[in-house]
């Protein structure tokens, strides 16, 4: 039914027209401002929902295709679609931006009209990178999602917003122009001969990422190289990976909440969806050559990321470095090039949007209440705020790993992929894993065991009715993934195994994504891909 609709542009774009609608609003219409926009990204998530359950996990790859002539002089077409990895983090930012509007109610009330409009219009531009099939059309949105950002740091951050911003922004523009390059250098190899690689001379004009997955076989190795360099410099920047990580504490700590929670739960995940949709089934022969140093770089952001949190005397900036951190895990993951590594890869993104989001919105409600983030200003806080503290727990136990919660399902899948891939990697992983633990429970115990000294902290109150609804989702997600897996695995074992197809083929044919994790025979069963009809016509 839902491929009979255009549904992937209404939930793209329903928050751009929410955003154009809150322009004619009144500006001093600050309360009915504040619940317009929360409608509308809650309509949008609402929207997104039948998405999960219309999505055919033995179907084709991509489902909700949707595909028009935009540019043709140059070969660019409108075109849209999502696979598993797409359709999670499609509502992983639907449902962020809810959350993002709800937590900003009292901590904005300056140009409020213009932050909800930046809010809703980032959501678009996350949104339309996760779907978009086309080069062209990817790059808009992943350019055009930048503004937003930029004026929420820079307008209603901290007191260092504007060298924030300018710093996030110029940092991910130079990694777009090299990532711009490496697309037309495919673009051109494609269509017409590139002086130094020859080319197909196809007479083709097309920026169709499925095209280019194609002919990934027939891309000389040297060009792949460069291409891959390209695109690393642009999505490492975007992850960030050590060592080019130094513009995400600044961003993380000056931005408002609701930005941190969009810059952590979302945007970072563009670099690795990144690697997933273009490094590795374009670039296969530059994945496998340059190997080596994307694990090194990874394994050092894991160690790195670690201890430079456990020095932070700032609840954000500690929960910022952890990100460098875990997302360094999650690289490790991607790059074990196999079934368990990729596929608790993506679920580890997914968990890293819940609890590290989680873990801004709390320091968030802290943050409103006292208006300091330092550990040393608090101690005894469980006496004061019960509820509060049971909730930072929770989200604390998942953060690091803790079984029966969805951090342990990712860190575990990753550690058995990157020991299938080379033994020390793992071990390299683990230390991490104890060092999260170490800087995230001496955090806890500072801030809500002992004596309650400080005499501001007695007039704290506990969690209200909002704080409540927007936190309980996320710890719904964090049991629910740690109790019930299956069906995100399910969702993801076919672009999972596209992928080990692609990039690693020996080690494809050694079982899916399902057999290895979930040990679900019926999927082990069947460890090859049923390819889409774009496929199927040109063959891999």
């Amino acid at each position: 039914m839902l491929e009979q609709i255009p549904i992937l542009s209404i939930v793209c774009y329903l928050p751009l027209v929410g955003a154009l609608v809150l322009l004619f609003m009144n500006k001093d219409q600050g309360e009915a401002i504040r619940k317009f926009a929360t409608a509308i990204a809650v309509l949008d998530f609402l929207v997104s929902i039948p998405l999960w359950f219309s999505f055919d996990r033995a179907g084709e790859l991509f489902q909700f295709r949707e595909s028009l002539s935009w540019i043709p002089t140059i070969g660019v077409r409108y075109e849209f679609g999502i696979d598993g990895i797409s359709l999670l983090l499609v509502l992983l930012t639907t449902l962020l931006t809810v959350l993002a509007c709800l937590c900003s109610w009292n901590a904005i009330r300056t140009r409020e009209k213009e932050y909800y409009f930046f809010i809703l219009a980032l959501s678009t531009g996350m949104l339309g990178v996760f779907m978009a099939m086309d080069f062209f059309l990817f790059y808009v949105f992943w350019e055009v999602m930048l503004v937003p950002m930029y004026f929420l740091i820079g307008i209603w951050g901290g007191k260092r917003r504007l060298y924030a911003a300018i710093k996030f922004f110029l940092y991910t523009l130079a990694g777009s122009v090299l990532m711009l390059l490496g697309i037309l250098a495919l673009y051109f190899f494609n269509y017409k001969s590139l002086p130094i690689w020859g080319g197909l001379q196809t007479g083709e004009q097309t920026f169709s990422i499925l095209r280019f997955h194609e002919i990934a076989s027939l891309i000389p190795a040297d060009l792949q190289f460069w291409v891959f360099l390209a695109f690393f410099v642009g999505f490492a920047i975007k992850v960030p990976m050590f060592p080019f990580h130094t513009w995400l504490p600044d961003a993380h700590v000056e931005a408002p909440t609701a930005g941190s929670v969009i810059l952590a739960g979302v945007l970072l995940k563009m670099g690795t969806y990144g690697f997933l949709r273009f490094s590795l089934p374009i670039l296969p022969e530059g994945t496998r050559t340059l190997l080596p140093w994307v694990a090194a770089l990874s394994l050092i952001g894991i160690v790195y990321g670690a201890l430079v949190a456990m020095a932070q005397k700032d609840m954000k900036k500690l929960v910022a470095y952890s990100s460098v951190s875990h997302m360094g895990f999650i690289m490790l993951g991607l790059f074990a090039l196999n079934g368990a590594g990729i596929g608790g890869g993506i679920l580890q993104m997914i968990n890293h949007g819940i609890s590290t989001g989680a873990l801004f919105l709390l320091v968030g409600i802290i943050y409103e209440r006292r208006h300091t983030r330092m550990i040393a200003e608090y101690g005894g806080l469980s006496a004061k705020m019960p509820v509060y503290a049971t909730f930072f727990l929770i989200i604390t136990m998942s953060s690091i790993g803790l079984p029966a919660l969805n951090g342990f399902i990712g860190e575990f899948s990753i550690l058995v992929g990157a020991f299938n891939r080379v033994w020390w990697w793992a071990v390299i992983g683990a230390l991490g894993i104890v060092l999260g633990a170490a800087y995230m429970l001496w955090m806890y115990q500072r801030v809500f065991f002992g004596p309650l000294t400080n005499p501001e902290n007695e007039k704290l109150s506990d969690l209200n009715k909002r704080e409540l609804l927007y936190l309980t989702p996320l710890v719904v997600l964090c049991f629910w993934i740690g109790l019930y897996p299956k069906p995100f695995f399910e969702i993801l074992d076919k672009p999972v195994n596209y992928l080990v197809e692609r990039v690693d083929p020996d080690y494809g044919k050694s079982g899916s994504l399902a057999a290895t994790v979930a040990n679900d025979a019926a999927h082990g069963a069947t460890p090859g891909i049923t390819h889409s009809a774009t496929d199927s016509e040109h063959g891999d």
